[in-house]
Parts: C-alpha cells; sequence; structure tokens
C-alpha cells in the first residue's frame, strides 16, 4: 500500500485539520468515555488537533506520528495555545510507548494507514487490560456544487483516480465509511465492540480555507509540488464565483474494549 507523505503540507494540514466538532468529545462522554485524570496515547496525531481537545479534558496524552515537519507543526501550536503535550516521532506498528501504560489509545483519520496486523498487535501492547481502543474517520461529503467542482478539478491532475484513501481502496464492502474487514481483524484479536455511531455536522469555509483543506487530502498530498500547486491554482481559480461555503460532514467513532 502507498504510503502519503503528509509532511509536504505539513502548514495546510496544521491550518486545515482543526475541525474536529465538540459533538465527538460529548459523544464519548455520554458513552462512558471519562478522561479526566486518564492516559491517553493518540497514533497518527498529525498537527496534535485531537490531542489538544482530549488534554482540554485533563486527560495525560501523548502524540505519536512518523512525520517530523507535523510534528513541529503540531508543537508550534500548543506552544500558541498553551498546550504542553508530549509527542514522540514513532508509527502505529512501533510507537515507542511502555508496555501497559495507557487506559485510552485513539486513533483518528489514520487507521487506513497503517499496517493493521502489526498496529493492532502494538496497541494491545501499549494498553492497560480491559484499556479502550477508539478508532474515528471523518470527512466533507459529496453533494454540493463546491465538492463536485474540486472532484472535477482534482481528476485533472490526480493519474490514478480520486480512490479512497490507504486501505479504504482495497475494501469491497464499507459500514459507515470504514471497511468491513476491519471489525474482524479487531474482533478476533481480542477487541470487543462496545458502540459504533456517526455524527453529521457542517463547516463554512471561506474560498482559501476550503483550498488549504482539499491541499491537506491525500490526493493532494501525494503529488509532486508543482503539479500540486498547478492543480490548487487552478481549483481558486475554478471557485471565483462564491467567497464561503458551507460544507457537510460525517464523523464516524468506533469503541473497542480490550478483553485480554
Amino acid at each position: 500500500m502507498e504510503h502519503i507523505d503528509f509532511g509536504q503540507v505539513a502548514k495546510s494540514y496544521a491550518k486545515a485539520r482543526e475541525d474536529i466538532p465538540v459533538s465527538l468529545m460529548d459523544s464519548l462522554y455520554v458513552r462512558g468515555i471519562f478522561l479526566d485524570g486518564k492516559k491517553v496515547a493518540d497514533i497518527g496525531c498529525g498537527t496534535g488537533a485531537l490531542t489538544r481537545k482530549i488534554a482540554m479534558r485533563k486527560a495525560a496524552v501523548t502524540g505519536v506520528d512518523p512525520s517530523k515537519e507535523l510534528l513541529q507543526q503540531a508543537a508550534a501550536l500548543n506552544r500558541s495555545k498553551n498546550y504542553n503535550i508530549p509527542y514522540l516521532h514513532g508509527t502505529s506498528e512501533n510507537t515507542g510507548l511502555d508496555d501497559s501504560q495507557f487506559d485510552i489509545v485513539t486513533v483518528m483519520r489514520a487507521w487506513h494507514w497503517f499496517d493493521r496486523e502489526k498496529a493492532i498487535a502494538e496497541m494491545k501492547r501499549i494498553l492497560k487490560a480491559k484499556g479502550t481502543l477508539i478508532v474515528i474517520d471523518s470527512g466533507f461529503l459529496a453533494g454540493p456544487s463546491v465538492v463536485e467542482k474540486t472532484f472535477e478539478v482534482l481528476t485533472k491532475y490526480v493519474s490514478d483516480g480520486l480512490k479512497p484513501a490507504g486501505a479504504k481502496a482495497e475494501s469491497s464492502q464499507r459500514i459507515n465509511g470504514f471497511p468491513a474487514e476491519w471489525f474482524h481483524e479487531w474482533q478476533s484479536n481480542g477487541f470487543e465492540l462496545r458502540d459504533f455511531y456517526k455524527l453529521n455536522y457542517n463547516i463554512t469555509f471561506s474560498q482559501d480555507t476550503w483550498v488549504e483543506r482539499v491541499e491537506s487530502i491525500s490526493w493532494l498530498a501525494g503529488l509532486e509540488k508543482d503539479v500540486r500547486d498547478k492543480a490548487l491554482k487552478d481549483l481558486t481559480e475554478s471557485l471565483s464565483d462564491q467567497e464561503t461555503f458551507v460544507i457537510p460532514h460525517e464523523c464516524n467513532v468506533c469503541i473497542l474494549r480490550l478483553q485480554e
């Protein structure tokens, strides 16, 4: 499976991925996921958007990501927002974290990039007995004219088509966006499915913030810089007749509990 270097678009990623809805954290709380005082590892943390939401709720959270550029952006955002969250350069398969130390492991917008067999083993290693794994995905929905126009432009530049990201492209059946085989993999490795649900929310973008968001997605991050710049210029020109857009998003959350 191809790996995308999101470090190439780290600045846009930092600006565009702060869009985690308040309803996500509230939805965890009402399902009995209490973060106050808990030790949490956020794997594939990127620029730290979820780690900051978790820290706001008084958890001791550590972020891990393979991209040094994204971690540099995370640290800069933390300084500007007065957070003191530790980040480690590591992967989902080799986090560098200690055994059996974490009450909760979170993964947001990243499970589809992992070597899942090795990642599951690593999650089991770092979680405490009966620990909780929360896998989250979110993204904008097709339908609005600005999204359709964006797809039209990107299709001209992404040579192998606008396929789903990472392992999602390999799956023939998805449930709320999650490949069906993931559920079997989790359960056969000792993770019991406790809850699985969907949240819908809207985000308002200006033309500039929408273009930044598009630059941060894997289709663009995987392009050479000159091709990416040309695509973004083309996109900006195609959107010149609108100043702001309200884009519907969907957030899917899977809560799993380690049984061993």
